[in-house]
Parts: C-alpha cells; sequence; structure tokens
C-alpha cells in the first residue's frame, strides 16, 4: 500500500480488496491511534475481506490452551506466547470434532465407518453436522461447502482512534450481501465512492476520440504496444530475477543487529542462591530495555555453585549464539571480493565439529561475527575447572572431536586453521567439542601477516604455535597443516595431564624463557610425558605430533587411527562413551529402556490382544481408555446355542484333566470356523457354546445367514472330531437357533462380559434344549430371515410347546445350497446310536452301568437338558440344578 501510495493510486480513482483470514490479525499496532498518519493515509482506499472474528467463541482460550498443551509432552515446542499458536488449529480442532461426529452417526446407523464415501456423504446437507466449534457455528451444505459468513471491513475514524469495521456482510445461508449500519459512514479517499467503470471505459472505448479512429489502425497500434510492453517486461523480469539470486548470494551473510536479542548476562556470574537472576535483554540498538529472567545455565558452575557465562550471547532467529565484536577502528569493504569469497566459504563449511557461522552484521558501532553459542564454554574453561573430573575415554573422545573437525577442515578449501588451542576448542550440551577460530582472516585481520616482536609478544597465547612459525619473522594467520599437528599435540597433553595446571608448569622457568627454548631449535623443549597418564601409543603419537621437523609429523588422518588404537574399545565418540562414564558405568541405560519398553509393549499387545478377545474389539478400547460403554439395543440379531450330548456319560468316564483336553480340542476346532464368519463369540460354559451375529457392529440382515452357515461348518466338523481318549465315539452336537432383539453391554469392572440380554436369548436357548443330536433348530423368525436370504433348505419340525412362550412352529436346518462340506446324516434316530456306543464302552472299561434318558419328540414336556445320563438308582431330585433347570 505504500507502494501504491507512492505512485499516486490511493487518492480515490482505485480501490483495494486485500483478502485476510481473520481480521484481528490484520490491523498493525504502529497504526494505531493514529502514529504513523502516512500509512492510515495509504489504506482509506482498502477494503479488507475477512471472516467473522472468533473471539465470540472463547477463541483466544483455545489458543491459551493449545499454548499450555504444546509445551508438554509429547511436543515440547519452544513457542514462546500464545500469539505464536497458528490460526489453523482452530480449524484443525473442529475439524476433528465434524469427523467424529460423522464416525458416530455411522456406527448408530449399523454402516462401516472406514467407507469415508458414505461418512462424507452423512455429513452433507443442511443441519446433519451441525455444531458450534472453536471457528463458530459448523454446518455444510449439500454440496459439502461449509456455510461462512465473511464481511467486509473499511477504515474508520473514531476521534483520535483508527480502525477496520464492518460495513458490510455476506449471509452463506441466505447467499446475499447486506450493509451494516456503518456502511453510510465509509470514509472514501475523495469523499465520493469509486466508479465500477471509468468514463472512458478501461480500453477508452466510450469516448468519441477512440470512435472517430480508423478501428484497424488502432488493433496495429494496440498489438504491437503489447508486443513491446511484453518484450519490455519479460527482459525486466529476467532481470529482476538474476539481480535478486545474485543480491540474495551475496548478502545472505548480513544480519541486522535489530534482529539480535543480546542477553546481557556476559562475562559475569549470576548468583546461584536466588535460583534465577533478572537479566537485561536489549532488543538490538534500541533504547528500550525490559527486564526478564533468564533460565538458561550457560557454561559450567565455579566453586560457589555460580554459573558462569563465557562469551557474549544473543538470540537470533530463536538460536542461541555468540556475538564477537570486531575493532571498531577496522571498516573492512564487505563488497571486496575476497571477503565475500571467504564468507561464502564459510557458508559451505558444515560439519558437527565446527561451529555453525550464521552471518556478520555491520550495523556500525555494532559490526560483529554471529556464529553458534556452545553453552559449556571452551576447553580451556574444562581445563581450569579440576572439580570436573576426565577419566581416560571421556579424554579420548573429545581428542576424536577435535580429529574429527580439523580433517575436515584441512580437507576443504581453508585447508588450515592457524590458530588451534583450547580456547577455540569449544564444548556444546552434548559434551562434543566444535571447533571455532577458524576463516574469515581478512575480515578480522585484514591483509597483514602475523608479526612476533618483543613488543607486541604476548607469550601466553604462542605455547601451541609451531617452532618453526614462531622463528618467522612474520607468519601468515592462517597457519599451516603441520603447525595445527603441532597445536593438537599440545592441547592433548594438556588434555591428559588436566589437574597439573597445564604444560607451561612443568619447568621451572617463566613463559618467555619457555617460548625462548622451544624456539631455540638445539634445546627443542617439549612437554614431559609419562606413562602413568597416558599408554605408550598416546606417547608415540604425541612425540611423532610434535617433532622438530614439520614434514615428519603426521597428519589428522593417521592420527585418527592412532586413536582408535588407543582406545580399549575400538572407539572414542563421546556419544558412545560419556553418558556410560558420567551416569556410573551404565552406557546400556537408553538400550535397557528401550528393551525394557519394547518387552512392555508386547505384554501390553498380550494384554489388549486377550482383552479384545473376551470382549469386542472397540468396546474394549473404550475400556481401556477408562471411557463408559453404555448398553446398547440391537433390532435383530441371530443367537446360537450349542450343546454335547451325553456330556454328563463322557464326565463320569473321564478324568477332569481328559474333560479339559476334550473341550479345548473342541473349542479350539470352534474358535478356528468362527473366524470365517461375521460372528461374535459370547461365551463358553462347560459345554455349552454361545455365539451371536449382527452385533456388536451391525451387518443388516446378514447375521441369520452368517450364523446358519457357521452351524453347518460345525456339524459339518464335529463328524471327523476324535476323542483322544476314548476311541469309537462321536461327539453329537445339538444346535439351537433364534433371531430377535436383544440389548447388550458390558457387566461387571474387575471381570468384565459382554452380555446380552432379552427374550431372544431364552428361545434360543430353548431352541437348542428341545432339538436333536447332530441337527439344527431353529425357531420360526430365523426361518423367516433364511427364506429372506435364499439359499437354504429347511424341514418344517412342527409345532412344539417352548417353555415361557408356548406352542411355537420350530424348523431343522437340513443344507445350503452350495454348501460343498459333507454333513451328517439327516435322521430322527441319531441318538439311540450315541447312547448304545458309550454304554458300550462303559461295559468294557468296567465302569457301572448307565441309564440313558432319551428326549421324545414332541414330548409336550420341559424335557432335561439334552440326553442326559445318570447312575442307575438315582431320581430327578438328586440331579445338579443345571439338569433341574431344563
Amino acid at each position: 500500500m505504500s507502494e501504491a501510495q507512492h505512485l499516486g493510486m490511493t487518492s480515490g480513482k482505485y480501490m483495494f480488496f486485500i483478502l485476510q483470514l481473520l481480521e484481528d490479525t490484520f490491523w498493525k499496532s504502529a497504526l494505531v491511534n493514529g502514529k504513523d498518519a502516512v500509512a492510515l493515509e495509504a489504506y482509506r482506499s482498502v477494503f479488507l475481506i475477512a471472516m467473522k472474528p472468533y473471539s465470540g467463541y472463547n477463541y483466544f482460550n483455545f489458543l491459551q490452551e493449545v499454548y499450555q498443551r504444546l509445551k508438554g509432552a509429547p511436543f515440547y515446542s519452544d513457542l514462546s506466547s500464545e500469539s505464536e499458536v497458528s490460526s489453523y488449529s482452530a480449524y484443525l480442532h473442529d475439524a476433528v470434532l465434524l469427523y467424529a461426529m460423522g464416525v458416530q452417526e455411522m456406527l448408530k446407523a449399523g454402516k462401516n465407518p472406514y467407507d469415508g464415501r458414505a461418512l462424507i456423504k452423512s455429513l452433507k446437507g443442511y443441519g446433519k453436522g451441525r455444531f458450534y466449534g472453536i471457528t463458530g457455528l459448523v454446518d455444510i451444505d449439500s454440496s459439502g461447502k461449509r456455510y461462512m459468513d465473511y464481511f467486509v471491513y473499511g477504515l474508520q475514524w473514531y476521534g483520535n482512534i483508527t480502525k477496520f469495521v464492518p460495513v458490510l456482510q455476506y449471509d452463506s445461508y441466505r447467499k446475499s450481501v447486506n450493509s451494516t449500519k456503518e456502511f453510510d459512514y465509509i470514509s472514501w479517499p475523495d469523499g465520493t465512492p469509486v466508479k465500477d467503470r471509468p468514463d472512458c471505459g478501461f480500453y477508452n472505448e466510450l469516448c468519441d476520440s477512440v470512435s472517430k479512429t480508423n478501428p484497424l489502425v488502432i488493433i496495429v497500434i494496440i498489438c504491437v504496444v503489447i508486443a513491446l510492453v511484453a518484450a519490455a517486461f519479460i527482459a525486466f523480469q529476467m532481470v529482476q530475477k538474476r539481480k535478486s539470486r545474485n543480491q540474495v548470494q551475496d548478502t545472505w551473510w548480513k544480519i541486522s543487529y535489530e534482529d539480535i536479542i543480546i542477553l546481557k548476562e556476559n562475562k559475569r556470574h549470576v548468583d546461584a542462591l536466588s535460583g534465577t537472576t533478572p537479566s537485561i535483554i536489549e532488543v538490538g540498538s534500541q533504547s528500550s530495555k525490559t527486564n526478564i529472567s533468564n533460565h538458561q545455565n550457560y557454561g559450567f558452575k565455579d566453586k560457589l555453585g555460580n554459573r558462569v557465562v563465557y562469551t557474549t550471547v544473543g538470540l537470533y532467529q530463536g538460536n542461541h549464539v555468540a556475538v564477537m565484536y570486531l575493532d571498531g577502528s577496522a571498516s573492512p569493504d564487505m563488497n571486496k571480493p575476497s571477503i565475500l569469497q571467504e564468507l561464502q566459504m564459510m557458508r559451505e563449511l558444515r560439519h558437527e565439529n565446527l561451529v555453525t557461522f550464521f552471518g556478520v552484521c555491520t550495523d556500525a558501532p555494532h559490526m560483529c561475527i554471529i556464529s553458534q553459542y556452545c553453552k559449556k564454554g571452551s576447553l580451556k574453561d574444562i581445563l581450569k575447572n579440576t572439580d570436573f573430573e576426565l577419566d581416560w575415554i571421556f579424554k579420548l573422545s573429545l581428542a576424536y572431536d577435535i580429529v574429527n573437525g580439523m580433517i575436515f577442515l584441512h580437507d576443504c578449501p581453508l585447508e588450515s586453521h592457524g590458530n588451534l588451542k583450547p580456547k577455540t576448542c569449544l564444548i556444546d550440551s552434548r559434551m562434543q567439542v566444535k571447533i571455532s577460530g577458524f576463516g574469515l582472516w581478512e575480515l578480522r585481520y585484514g591483509t597483514k601477516r602475523k608479526v612476533i616482536t618483543a613488543e607486541d609478544m604476548n607469550c601466553d597465547e604462542l605455547y601451541w604455535t609451531a617452532p618453526e612459525l614462531l622463528r618467522l619473522s612474520e607468519y601468515p594467520i592462517n597457519g599451516t597443516q603441520k603447525g595445527d599437528v603441532y597445536s593438537f599435540a599440545i592441547i592433548i597433553r594438556e588434555l591428559l595431564y588436566h589437574g597439573d595446571r597445564g604444560p607451561s608448569h612443568d619447568f621451572q622457568m617463566d613463559t618467555e624463557e619457555i617460548i625462548a627454548q622451544i624456539i631455540n631449535p638445539v634445546a627443542r623443549l617439549r612437554p614431559i610425558l609419562s606413562r602413568e597418564k597416558c599408554n605408550d601409543q598416546i606417547v608415540t603419537l604425541l612425540n611423532a605430533c610434535w617433532d622438530e621437523c614439520a614434514d615428519r609429523r603426521p597428519n589428522f588422518q593417521s592420527i585418527k587411527h592412532a586413536l582408535r588404537r588407543a582406545s580399549p574399545e575400538g572407539e572414542v565418540s563421546i556419544l558412545d562413551n560419556m553418558v556410560a562414564k558420567l551416569e556410573k558405568y551404565a552406557n546400556h541405560l537408553e538400550k535397557v529402556v528401550e528393551e525394557r519398553t519394547s518387552q512392555l509393549m508386547v505384554e501390553k499387545g498380550k494384554t489388549d490382544q486377550l482383552l479384545s478377545n473376551l470382549l469386542p474389539r472397540f468396546i474394549a478400547e473404550q475400556l481401556m481408555q477408562e471411557n463408559p460403554v453404555e448398553p446398547e439395543f440391537f433390532q435383530s440379531v441371530t443367537v446360537f446355542f450349542s450343546d454335547i450330548v451325553g456330556f454328563t456319560n463322557l464326565c463320569s468316564i473321564s478324568t477332569p484333566l481328559q474333560v479339559v483336553d476334550m473341550l479345548n480340542d473342541l473349542y479350539s476346532l470352534f474358535d478356528g470356523i468362527i473366524k470365517s464368519y461375521d460372528v461374535y463369540k459370547v461365551e463358553t460354559i462347560g459345554d455349552a457354546y454361545m455365539v451371536a451375529s449382527g452385533l456388536p457392529i451391525r451387518n443388516g440382515m446378514q447375521h441369520a445367514g452368517e450364523i446358519a452357515t457357521m452351524s453347518l461348518h460345525f456339524l459339518s466338523a464335529i463328524v471327523i472330531f476324535k476323542i483322544r481318549h476314548i476311541d469309537n465315539i462321536q461327539l453329537k452336537l445339538r444346535i439351537g437357533l433364534n433371531t430377535g432383539q436383544v440389548v447388550a453391554g458390558v457387566v461387571g469392572t474387575t471381570m468384565p462380559r459382554y452380555c446380552l440380554f432379552g427374550d431372544t436369548v431364552n428361545v434360543a436357548s430353548r431352541m437348542e434344549s428341545s432339538g436333536l443330536p447332530l441337527k439344527i433348530h431353529i425357531s420360526q423368525s430365523t426361518a423367516e430371515v433364511l427364506r429372506a436370504l435364499g439359499g437354504y433348505e429347511l424341514v418344517e419340525r412342527g409345532t412344539i410347546k417352548v417353555k415361557g412362550k408356548g406352542n411355537q412352529a420350530t424348523y431343522w436346518l437340513k443344507d445350503k445350497k452350495g454348501f460343498n462340506m459333507p454333513l451328517p446324516r439327516f435322521d430322527f434316530n441319531m441318538g439311540e446310536d450315541f447312547n448304545d456306543s458309550l454304554e458300550n464302552y462303559e461295559n468294557e472299561a468296567g465302569l457301572a452301568a448307565f441309564a440313558v434318558t432319551s428326549l421324545p419328540e414332541n414330548s409336550g414336556s420341559d424335557p432335561p437338558k439334552g440326553t442326559r445320563a445318570r447312575p442307575l438308582g438315582c431320581s430327578l431330585e438328586n440331579n445338579t440344578a443345571e439338569d433341574k433347570s431344563f
């Protein structure tokens, strides 16, 4: 809008429409109360099209809750306030609710919730998926679009207050645009509304001068002008694109000082007794400062327990950065090709053991280099801290990190470091070494070479410099590769002798004298090495690294191999060994936790699977989430009951273990069969087996067919079933089916059961108890559904008396069309064969004889359950309650 104003397009001839997601995120604080009169004038010609604000639907409370939850597991967000939470989180919230409502409706209707097309269809239409969410009323029309009201906002003045107010409203239900009470107060830039069409038209076609002109001439002129404009536009875009690309490549390193938040807690101690100390944070170069509490734990702690911050620390783009200020007297030419080449080279250097270079700030007087900040300070700080113990593996790990970083530097275009010493080996929060102080030599020092004179000699900084470089009157600032190897050897010697006040204290001489002895090629002064502190391999390696002849020094690749050989465990990565030593040699803690977690997940999976076997899966999931499970009504289901004829006889001539084995074999067979059908196993009690279809997932009227086919499968399987401990005895299964209404729900909490209630269950049990061996006895309701499905062969049994239900017509299910499995012979006298064979087996075993009571067909009385056998001389009154109940 500022550019449009600069072009003179905001005087009232044009109006601009801006599409915005939310009105409240548009109006900037810089324009409130007339702070920026120029910007205010530009926005006079703006109409803002936005949705209705969400404040009326607890939108801001929702953002606050999202912000709080994002800070916890599993997100651990680094957002600083709820204002940074994306407004799309509200849409995501309402979308999940809408989907959940759709799934709920699908389940209630007995439809498959995995059918996406049907789910979307169930949400379409006025009021079907209607609810109030975070984004307001959520309602989907018949075409799948949401009803959304929009407003057109115009800029208006209220005294000294300037803000956008709604002047038009689009009603999505009526599909109409209506003006608000503020419409008449639209502030037009020139006082009158802008015309829809210019007086002469968009192409001047309405003016007389155009009509008098030859149309052919006009067309030719227009074509020529369009061609010229198009060519100029393409050329301009190409130039701009190339210019923009070059500009981005050339100025990527430039950082504005205003974008850096300087933490004014630098190079001083922080009182640890109070927990946290307010720190002044200065935003860029502005004069305004804000007091905040800094909770970051930079560096180590000194002997008094105070936290120590080692360098100037700032925040840039969410990263903690180290700010190294340049000499204010030097003003390098940042457009100089050699400096730009240095910057480009630093950009390409990316390695886990090198500090990351962010860029350079050239805003005077705050010229500085911005790089990655390492919380634990430098290797020099670790060496000075005698309370921080380092074991052998830990020392090798630090040395290995330095070697990895130097290998990368020596192989890159920089070729060398030139200033390798303990204070340029930084330590990050993971106790990993990151090398700093390399590159940008001309930016920091200019084109001069390093000169050593008696006046400016700082011997404390020269101890890590190679002797051949010290002997030169001047040497390049970037040093040499062999000089880096010498510096590395001195650093490793300090690291190995940690706590002995450093290598310069091996000799009873001043630092100046030590440097003079090092420069003297005859003296060849080197630090003392003891085999008590390091093994023979390390002693040999260090002697080779600080050899007087630079050509005999090994390169860092050879040093890396030597360090690997010196490690007792074959590797010296700090990530593999540091945790083990710092946590009392628990280096396998994470692996153990992972194994235990894996075992826990396996056991949890077994528990979940067991619960899913006991209860329907989605009901088991509800219980595992501690959600209540309400009882549910099912309009039509089919219930299956089966019973073993003569089970009492079998139990009498079998041991308990043999009975358990027999039932386990039988029910394992049945459990394998029901996996092929859309049925749910309700329970087993003794020799009774109960199955239902049509619940807990509704399947229309297919439940009767599923149960009927499964029953035929059971009869086919029981024919070839063998009892392990009894030969020549065939089990006789009696089956009863019934179809009707039931109520199902979970009963109990300690040992919950998914139970079925209703008269349908009782009638199904009566069908089984009044049936015959190796036959499927079905009720009138089941027969009607099977006839409707078609393909099932039914035989009418006639009318029998059913306890509690009176006389009912029942049927036998004989076969199914296309069912190719063998079935037992359909005979009404099968029960006698089984009783005879069982009695013969008892006599051969020397057991007492049994009398068998058979169920006469159409007896009209309530028979005992199945074909029961009891000892001779026993009366019905001595039978168990289970026998009497039938």
